[in-house]
């Protein structure tokens, strides 16, 4: 049995100010907006009711997972829908202390349903204007490609986001990683930093650690979305703790898609010993059992050896790793610094 945490440790995991790096805005979507948004827009459901939705979410790997979150993104229709879901993610990350997030979304999926491109990001955007106004939970857009499909249409897809360049901060890419080496997306990434875009790519989760460095080399990514298999290469481990390169670990996904047995065979603990700039984020929370403290937690607790250090640490790190400007970082770490003082 995982052992409770400590409770002062406890609140302030909680309480401590932080960023959320690696969050798809589709899996934040819960079962029971899912069957709201059904029942509005007329879309059937393969799933008599929430529960037996919620009863699905018994993934064996990524794809397994994947073939669930596809359908229910099928619900989304308007702009309205996007804004609907986008505000619940806000509300949840500011109850959470997020005080900012940086947000995937994947296009491809809504306009393959013939949803447009328009629709997608002016419902994001208009939930980011309102969270920033009402929750004080500011927030960027980051558009993924489908790496399961080809790098001709990511490239579409890309050109096709532009006249909205201004409302998306970067690039990244997503998908089932089996298969598709960034490699695959060379000429897409290279255009996206023509254009200034922030670049950041999903490697090392099931791929190999050469997908990590591949990511880096060949993309030019400036954070690694779950880099968890650079583990099995040590010098790519120093490499990414000499550049400073964050990896974005989601602790619950991982444990949900059979990466690790359970949290306490995670390596997260051992890269953040090494050095390496790791965060702690909830990758897809309806589906994966938690939003980001819930991670926090889950991590903690599984990790007694760790406390206040390791939790200021990542915090800190979730900062840094952001896209932010350095005002707005250093402001941050002063929150940070004056929730340690005060717990």
């Amino acid at each position: 049995m995982t052992p409770a945490l400590e409770p002062a440790l406890a609140t302030l995991l909680r309480t401590m100010p932080k960023a959320e790096l690696h969050v798809h805005i589709e899996g934040t979507l819960e079962p029971e907006l899912i069957f709201e948004l059904a029942a509005r827009n007329g879309v059937p459901l393969a799933y008599p009711d929430v529960a037996a939705l919620r009863a699905a979410y018994a993934f064996t790997d990524l794809q397994s997972f994947l073939d669930v979150y596809y359908a229910g993104a099928s619900v989304l229709r308007t702009a309205d829908d996007f804004h609907a879901m986008a505000m619940a993610y806000h509300r949840r990350a500011a109850a959470d202390r997020v005080v900012h997030a940086e947000l995937f979304f994947d296009p491809q999926t809504h306009t393959a349903r013939g949803v447009p491109m328009g629709t997608v990001i002016d419902g994001l955007w208009r939930a980011r204007e309102e969270a920033a106004r009402t929750l004080g939970v500011t927030s960027e857009l980051i558009l993924c490609f489908l790496r399961h499909l080809s790098e001709d249409e990511a490239m579409a897809t890309l050109e096709a986001a532009l006249p909205w360049r201004e409302r998306f901060v970067g690039v990244g890419l997503d998908s089932s990683e089996r298969g598709h080496p960034p490699e695959k997306f060379a000429r897409v990434f290279a255009r996206a930093g023509a254009l200034g875009l922030r670049r950041v790519a999903h490697a090392g989760e099931e791929g190999p650690p050469a997908y990590v460095a591949s990511a880096l080399d060949v993309l030019g990514v400036e954070r690694i979305d779950h880099g968890v298999r650079a583990i099995e290469d040590a010098a790519l481990v120093r490499r990414l703790a000499d550049a400073r390169v964050p990896l974005t670990v989601c602790p619950l996904s991982n444990v949900k898609l059979r990466v690790y047995r359970d949290m306490s065979q995670h390596t997260l603990p051992r890269l953040l010993a090494a050095g390496v700039c790791v965060t702690v984020n909830s990758d897809d929370p309806a589906y994966f059992g938690g939003y980001v403290n819930a991670n926090y937690e889950a991590l903690f607790a599984a990790f007694p050896s760790m406390g206040r250090a390791e939790a200021y640490r990542l915090a800190a790190n979730s900062f840094e790793a952001s896209f932010a400007d350095d005002a707005r970082k250093a402001a941050w770490r002063g929150e940070l610094d004056a929730a340690f003082a005060a717990g």
